[in-house]
């Protein structure tokens, strides 16, 4: 399903508050504290010529996010940067001054963060960076997960020393357990979908995304026309569209958001001109899209800045990431987990369709950037679709060596 953006705000400027989130100054700070970040590294931009050949555009780039922090998604910048900043503030509350990233291991800082609690729910990914910032730090992690996470993921955010706590249910009821918690026990709940009355944290998670928006802007050879993101609750589409808004004015990409066609929150959402939750069904391959219900600062963004929406299919998904394990002679290979390929996805199913692709003005002049939001975050499961193992795929992925 495919629908261009027709809501009354479309196109007209960012919420102040918004823009003040994403803008260049604050990007610009992401950056500095990320440099204090002990295994920090810039990940990588990955070219795809044959596949850009392939599909007649002039270029396809996709940001590999699979290779950050050492969490293997684009969650490690949003969730842990903004407990961080969340120490930050209590810290220079408590000692009654300003306090900088520089000094974020000093012992009174410290002693601050350990009489904090940080909760969160959460598919995977996001626990796991709220997890790791909360170890970083000192101060103790609750991280609420829904039934259908896997244990192998489960595994992984408790290796930061977290509290996992299951819930019956979807990641939207984690969420609401989450919150419920939250409130009775005085902890600080760092969600990356945000809710009436709960806003600024979810927007300190959306502020830590756009570093990799000027990672990618610093090494593409020329401006994206085209920019294809995927999309949970809304939070990565919203932080790269917005940025990009901020970036280049009148002169944007085309900014099209990819949803899941079994968890389309954000599809239902612009169809109806609002924000809808919608029935939980079957459940999707793309685990860490399976959402229901939008985050309310994303939608305030995405009505203005997103261009078009569209969904995806289970087998689009898996192709997708398929075609980045093993790909066209010449181009590098990319481990992309379940979710992590699904703006290539939307990417190549608007190209299949000659209305969807006219819609979105794609030509032989178009270049198009791509976020691999994860890498093999369920190594198993990875390897189950694709038939290779991540390690298998890692190994071959220099350019030119077929998976």
């Amino acid at each position: 399903m495919f629908l261009k953006n027709t809501h009354a705000d479309y196109r007209s400027a960012l919420d102040p508050r918004d823009a003040e989130t994403l803008g260049a100054d604050a990007a610009a700070e992401v950056e500095r504290h990320l440099s204090f970040r002990d295994n920090h590294a810039q990940t990588p931009l990955v070219a795809l010529p044959g596949l850009a050949k392939q599909h007649g555009v002039a270029a396809i780039h996709v940001k590999d996010e699979g290779h950050r922090l050492g969490l293997g998604s684009f969650k490690a910048l949003g969730g842990a940067y903004a407990v961080i900043r969340l120490v930050l503030e209590e810290a220079g509350e408590r000692l009654g001054c300003t306090v900088d990233i520089a000094k974020l291991r000093a012992p009174e800082v410290m002693a601050v963060a350990r009489t904090m609690t940080f909760a969160c729910a959460t598919d995977g990914n996001h626990g796991r960076s709220v997890a790791q910032g909360a170890e970083l730090v000192g101060a103790r992690a609750a991280i609420f997960v829904h039934a259908g996470v896997s244990a192998e993921r489960v595994a992984a955010i408790a290796r930061f020393g977290a509290d996992m706590i299951r819930v019956d249910g979807t990641y939207d009821d984690s969420v609401r357990e989450a919150a419920r918690v939250a409130w009775e026990k005085g902890w600080t709940i760092v969600s990356d979908t945000s809710w009436p009355g709960y806003e600024r944290i979810p927007g300190l998670v959306m502020q830590g995304y756009t570093a990799l928006v000027r990672e990618a802007l610093r090494e593409l050879p020329a401006p994206p026309t085209h920019v294809f993101v995927q999309s949970g609750v809304g939070g990565i589409a919203a932080a790269v569209a917005g940025h990009l808004v901020l970036e280049f004015g009148a002169a944007r990409p085309v900014f099209t958001v990819v949803d899941p066609a079994r968890a389309a929150c954000l599809f239902e959402t612009a169809r109806a001109g609002h924000p809808v939750r919608i029935a939980h069904g079957a459940p999707t391959v793309m685990a860490m899209l399976e959402c229901y219900e939008p985050s309310l600062v994303a939608w305030r963004i995405l009505s203005r800045t997103a261009d078009a929406f569209m969904t995806v299919d289970e087998e689009d998904a898996i192709a997708a990431m398929k075609q980045l394990a093993s790909p066209v002679a010449g181009d590098a290979a990319v481990v992309a987990g379940e979710s992590g390929g699904v703006g290539l996805a939307g990417l190549m199913r608007a190209i299949a369709d000659p209305a969807v692709k006219a819609d979105l003005g794609i030509d032989a002049q178009s270049r198009i950037l791509l976020i691999n939001t994860e890498g093999a975050t369920d190594p198993g499961r990875y390897e189950e679709i694709v038939g290779l193992s991540p390690a298998v795929v890692a190994a071959r992925s220099r350019k030119g060596e077929p998976a």
